[in-house]
């Protein structure tokens, strides 16, 4: 075959590949071209996957092309892009269509689009080093043959796992990844791409072990090293990335991304100041770096320094226009209001066949926020839409999981189960929860009992969510053990849980006795908290479904929220979370007191008295000026708890109410019944 043909796959020859596909590929290979356009065009009729649909189709393109069919192996590849924009073999197919004809300017464009998705595509590189050796650049030639010869040192197993995972079809990569490592348990680049995938299937304590297991292998492995760091961000655990960040930088103390990196634990450690300046000083190095003024916008942001933040997001769409982040920042201060012409670069590039769709997803988000603030509600909510719906086909979220998940734990969680454990657990009163939905007045609830002088704000701490993946096992392919296992536990264990969540959560917290963990998650794991630390407070954020789940809808999130991103998927995951808060008050009466955010709204002095008196704090008026508290903030609503009660987002949801029929189905009636609409 041409070095120009579909790159050989081991996970195709190993019979892993649906038969569809496989048979079309073994037509091309053995140069029945029209058979295999047919064979594919079939198989598009009768098949909904859309895996099998991007491969079908790429396959069209090849074969289309070997046939020497130039207008159709073009119509192909339009035709999968439509569907697949993203799909880095549509670009190297592009690239290898292009070089036949002789575009070599188009064909590199595309090579170079290719490799920029997957960067394991050795047959992109390949000929980026020859377009480029041709066109007089040996230096561009040498750092492609120099990638293509790293690449094709890798066992194929690896490279096609590579491949899978960069196309985004995490378990077929995670299927050859594990079968390749049981014969080769301990190469270092094996566990590597298992951590990576790992990481992709949010499964971060795995990816944590393997990269951990990397570095006790092979210290010196750099790459390894960065993943590690970038994972323990991901996980907030910001003192051990800054001990790692230190490391990395002993080495090379001058590498950009390391500083970057350092700078971000420096952050999340609440070391504002030095970050800051950390990343102004890359900035006065490096000016043009778009990624690192949106970096220092956010940091603006959490501390309250708006003006600053918008100047630094407006700086880093201005070195890169097509940045969708950036706007999406701007629109995430939930005060910034864009201009006319910010609104028609928005649209303009939210169309463009080129915009990459991540920054689509940014682009529409924003958009939508924009159209909002104009009153133009239909349109806005078409842009939330496309957003949610872009976002959504790349989530995998099912509502079946996390169906289960509360069935599960009211089946475990029995007032036999807690009667067992009496008296167990670490007793320490230090933590209050805030538990709930995103988007339901947590961060509102935060900034008042923060304003308290015995109360520390800490973040949406990730602790419980990690101790109950650990419970659970470590691989994703087993049965699940959590949360049947708490049946198993014994005191020691509890009482040893409960201490670490202290002892790992200190380095949030400053002086004060109590302190607060505002993850929403954990509504799923009252049960949890309850038998490690049994004398902790849990608070329920609760806000009308209608009002909570639409604000959730027009949201982009930075992690995790998948159920968001549908009316239909965040009304069932509403009406779930209901469900199990009202099982936790069968079970565990008065462990959990319920904040309405409409009542917080109507009587704030009621409310915070309420809450204190629950918490057995005593009041203190700094609890009513809670605007007025200094502190950091890294939630979305961030400018909004840093302004006096207000009503005007109560019910904001009705401006779009003739499109939420979806989000009303899913919720039901018994819920909307339950909690009217205010008048």
């Amino acid at each position: 075959m041409s070095t120009t043909g579909p790159e050989a796959d081991p996970a195709t020859a190993a019979g892993s590949a649906p038969a569809d596909v496989a048979g079309v590929r073994a037509l091309i290979e053995a140069g029945r071209f029209a058979e295999a356009v047919r064979a594919a065009d079939v198989q598009l009729r009768t098949t909904a996957d859309r895996d099998d649909r991007v491969d079908l189709l790429y396959m069209r393109a090849v074969a289309h092309r070997y046939a020497g069919n130039v207008p159709a192996a073009r119509d192909s590849l339009a035709t999968l892009e439509a569907e697949a924009p993203e799909y880095p073999r549509l670009h190297q197919e592009r690239g290898h269509l292009e070089r036949s004809l002789g575009h070599a300017d188009d064909a590199l464009a595309a090579y170079q689009r290719a490799t920029t998705l997957d960067p394991a595509l050795v047959a992109s590189w390949r000929a980026i080093g020859e377009l480029e050796h041709a066109a007089g650049r040996p230096e561009a030639a040498a750092r492609a043959r120099e990638k293509m010869q790293r690449l094709a040192a890798l066992p194929p197993e690896l490279l096609s796992a590579t491949s899978h995972l960069n196309e985004n079809r995490l378990h077929r990569a995670e299927q050859i990844c594990r079968a390749f490592l049981k014969r080769n348990r301990t190469h270092v680049e094996g566990m590597r791409l298992l951590a990576q995938i790992a990481t992709r299937l949010k499964i971060y304590d795995d990816a944590e072990f393997l990269l951990e297991t990397c570095l006790e292998i092979q210290p010196g492995h750099v790459a390894a090293r960065v993943e590690y760091l970038n994972l323990l961000i991901r996980k907030q655990r910001f003192e051990a990335a800054h001990r790692e960040a230190r490391r990395l930088l002993a080495d090379e103390p001058g590498n950009i991304s390391f500083r970057s990196s350092m700078a971000a634990t420096l952050v999340g450690l609440g070391r504002f100041d030095e970050g800051i300046a950390l990343y102004r000083e890359l900035l006065a190095e490096v000016p043009d770096r778009a990624q690192l003024h949106l970096m220092l916008g956010h940091a603006f942001k959490t501390v309250g320094r708006l003006d600053e933040a918008v100047a630094a997001y407006r700086r880093a769409y201005g070195l890169r226009p097509d940045f969708g982040d950036a706007f999406w920042s701007l629109a995430n201060t939930k005060t910034y209001r864009f201009t006319d012409a910010e609104l028609a670069h928005m649209r303009r590039h939210e169309a463009a066949s080129g915009t990459r769709r991540e920054d689509r997803i940014h682009f529409c988000f924003a958009t939508g926020k924009a159209l909002e603030d104009a009153g133009e509600y239909a349109e806005a909510f078409d842009y939330y839409e496309r957003g949610n719906a872009l976002k959504r086909a790349e989530t995998g979220y099912r509502d079946a999981t996390l169906q289960h998940q509360v069935q599960a734990q009211i089946d475990t969680c029995t007032p036999a189960l807690f009667e067992r454990h009496a008296g167990a657990g670490c007793h320490a009163a230090d933590p209050i929860f805030i538990v709930g939905l995103p988007r339901a007045g947590s961060t509102l609830l935060e900034q008042i009992l923060a304003s308290h002088p015995q109360v520390d704000a800490t973040m949406e701490l990730h602790n419980i969510l990690a101790l109950a993946q650990r419970l659970n096992g470590r691989s994703a392919a087993r049965e699940a053990r959590y949360p049947a296992v708490l049946e198993t536990l014994g005191v020691e264990q509890l009482r040893e849980y409960g201490e670490r969540f202290l002892a790992d959560t200190q380095v949030y917290r400053g002086d004060a006795p109590r302190f607060i963990d505002k993850m929403p998650n954990n509504f799923l794991h009252v049960g949890l908290i309850r038998l490690i630390l049994p004398n902790a407070k849990v608070i329920d954020a609760r806000r009308h479904p209608l009002a909570c789940c639409f604000s959730g809808f027009k949201q982009l999130f930075g992690e995790g929220q998948e159920f968001t991103y549908g009316l239909h998927e965040i009304g069932r995951y509403y009406n779930a979370y209901v469900r199990l808060m009202d099982h936790w008050d069968r079970v565990l009466p008065g462990f959990l007191l319920r904040v309405m955010h409409e009542d917080v709204v109507d009587d704030l002095e009621r409310e915070v008295r309420r809450l204190l008196d629950f918490c057995g704090l005593p009041f203190d008026p700094a609890c009513l000026e809670f605007h007025r508290t200094e502190r950091s903030v890294r939630t979305p609503s961030s400018e909004q708890v840093r302004q006096p009660i207000y009503r005007s987002a109560v019910e904001q949801w009705r401006h779009f109410e003739p499109w939420l029929a979806p989000l009303k189905t899913a919720l039901g009636p018994e819920i909307l019944e339950r909690y009217p609409p205010t008048d």
